[in-house]
């Protein structure tokens, strides 16, 4: 196979082939990389993830029901394309390094265009396949030859393809004509809510909308639901495809098709008015939008260090485009929790008992809140000025600290904790919502404990090492291992809700593993310095040859 490809590449100009090349491995940014980071390994660690979402489907479709496996991958097909879509916002347009290093060079901007596109297309092509190649061939079989093996497999591929160009699309076509009618700074504080509205409306439609057979959608109950889902749009195409979809649901396949239509004309016609129109803007494009106008009068939290790196944090997730966008997909998974909660709030009349399903939703609101606002502080803001910090650490690692835990406890434990309170006013008895509370801010407390450990960095200042944490090791020892963990933490708290001595006796060890674990921190920080820069473990291998 590479025998046949290598000489297809050959014949693309090289300048195309050296561009797509560079911006296929700048999916991540590579100014808060470290300088020694592995951007394959990060990407294949993410595709690993997605092949084993694959193999369970697989397994599901051959086991159980190829119909709705069929139609979870639309769905789950939805959530993968838009959050890379989403995440890789700005990777079509140039940005002022493609500027400041193209312009001066002989390259066409239509070349720079289509290495760009060709860039993100691959990426999610790659996902798309990964996800796709092994549930779809495992949902054609399973159907049986009634509904045609080959003829079945066509249909998925090309109403599943035809998804991803009009998610694609759409992207495109919504910024693109947002940084044409729209002064910069404006589109510049527009396009970071852009991003944030996309991943909540894409986590959102996964974890609230069902999946429906047939012949529920094409009852008036479901209607609306299915008209103003895209997703159902597709799904409905690829039954018209394969012959099977009941005439009443032909408006559906026909509103994805006018709907492919339209966001491809959209997204042509603004890319190639942006390349002609935008260029001179980009080039004054700030790294952080300018703050606007008006009083400044800062509060104290904390000493003086506390406040400062409270504050910088702050500016830093509030003006800076990446680190919003970073934080924007933890706090999504938060919004969805929430609205699920909401949904059950609206379902059940009020007043009602605390419920096994709402502690477990606040506890991973807490768990999402806190684990996403470390993980955004370990990307930087600008590695060049990291200099000024470096010479100005006039106070010990543990004053550090300090100021990293008041950051994660005010701005994640404390907005998570207003929210549960805010849910939790239909519940009844109010002590047991109280107590609930109070366990919750002590779990808040501890997550953010765990957090710093070995976090011996001032946020937002230290580069990025990809591949140093094992993403799929994370991912799935959080479904194997934390879930089931908080479901018995859940099914102990509601137990001791009951007893006062029990709410006391699991609040007492909440506080003792709490201190348990600062004291842990504290006497760590006192021997370790602040670093700047994540290298990773100098590796020597040896050939075994000793004199004897």
């Amino acid at each position: 196979m590479p025998d046949l490809v290598d000489p297809l590449l050959r014949r693309l100009p090289l300048q195309f082939r050296v561009l797509c090349r560079q911006f296929l491995l700048r999916v991540i940014d590579l100014e808060a990389l470290s300088v020694k980071a592995d951007v394959t390994a990060f990407l294949g660690q993410f595709s690993g993830i997605l092949i084993m979402f694959s193999l369970i489907l697989s397994a599901r479709a051959v086991m159980s029901s190829p119909t709705e496996t069929g139609e979870t991958l639309f769905f789950l097909t939805t959530l993968v394309v838009g959050l890379i879509t989403v995440v890789t916002w700005d990777s079509t347009f140039p940005d002022r390094r493609d500027i400041l290093v193209l312009a001066s060079l002989p390259v066409k901007p239509r070349t720079i265009l289509a290495a760009k596109i060709t860039a993100s297309s691959a990426v999610i092509a790659l996902a798309v396949l990964a996800l796709n190649a092994l549930p779809s061939l495992a949902v054609c079989v399973s159907l049986g030859p009634g509904y045609g093996i080959l003829r079945s497999f066509a249909a998925f591929w090309i109403a599943n393809l035809a998804l991803v160009l009009f998610l694609y699309a759409s992207v495109l076509t919504l910024q693109g004509f947002a940084a044409l009618l729209l002064p910069r700074r404006i589109f510049l504080r527009l396009s970071a809510l852009l991003q944030i509205l996309a991943f909540a409306y894409f986590l959102c439609s996964f974890f609230m909308l069902p999946a429906i057979p047939v012949i529920v959608m094409a009852l008036p109950i479901a209607h609306n639901l299915v008209a103003f889902t895209p997703t159902f749009w597709f799904y409905a195409l690829c039954l018209q495809l394969n012959g099977v979809l009941p005439t009443s649901l032909t408006w559906l396949a026909t509103r994805a098709e006018i709907a492919v239509a339209l966001s491809t004309a959209g997204a042509v016609t603004s890319l190639l008015l942006c390349y002609l129109h935008t260029l001179r803007k980009t080039i004054e494009e700030p790294d952080l939008v300018p703050a606007a106008r008006g009083s400044h009068r800062t509060l104290r939290f904390g000493s003086t260090l506390q406040t400062a790196v409270l504050l910088f944090s702050l500016r830093a997730l509030t003006r800076s485009r990446q680190h919003r966008l970073a934080f924007a997909l933890y706090l999504s998974i938060v919004c969805a929790i929430a609205i699920g909660t909401i949904k059950f709030g609206i379902m059940v009349p009020a007043p009602h008992p605390l419920t096994q399903d709402f502690l477990l939703n606040t506890i991973l609101m807490m768990s999402f809140a806190v684990i996403g606002l470390r993980s955004v502080f370990s990307l930087p803001i600008s590695l060049n000025a990291n200099w000024v910090l470096r010479i100005t650490q006039l106070r010990p690692t543990p004053d550090y600290t300090a100021a990293t835990r008041t950051c994660l406890l005010l701005l994640a434990v404390a907005p998570v904790l207003v929210a549960t309170a805010i849910l939790s006013s239909t519940f009844r008895p109010l002590h047991e919502v109280a107590a609930h509370l109070l366990i919750l801010l002590l779990i808040g407390c501890l997550l953010a404990e765990l957090s710093l450990i070995g976090f011996y960095k001032v946020p937002f200042t230290c580069s990025y090492l990809p591949g140093k944490s094992n993403v799929q090791f994370v991912f799935w020892g959080f479904l194997i291992l934390f879930i089931p963990l908080a479901m018995k933490v859940v099914s102990l708290e509601i137990r001791s809700l009951k007893s006062p001595l029990q709410c006391l006796c699991v609040t007492g060890l909440l506080l003792a593993t709490l201190a348990a674990l600062r004291a842990f921190n504290q006497h760590q920080a006192k021997s370790a310095a602040i670093h700047f820069e994540e290298l990773p473990v100098e590796v020597i291998t040896t050939l075994n040859l000793s004199v004897k």
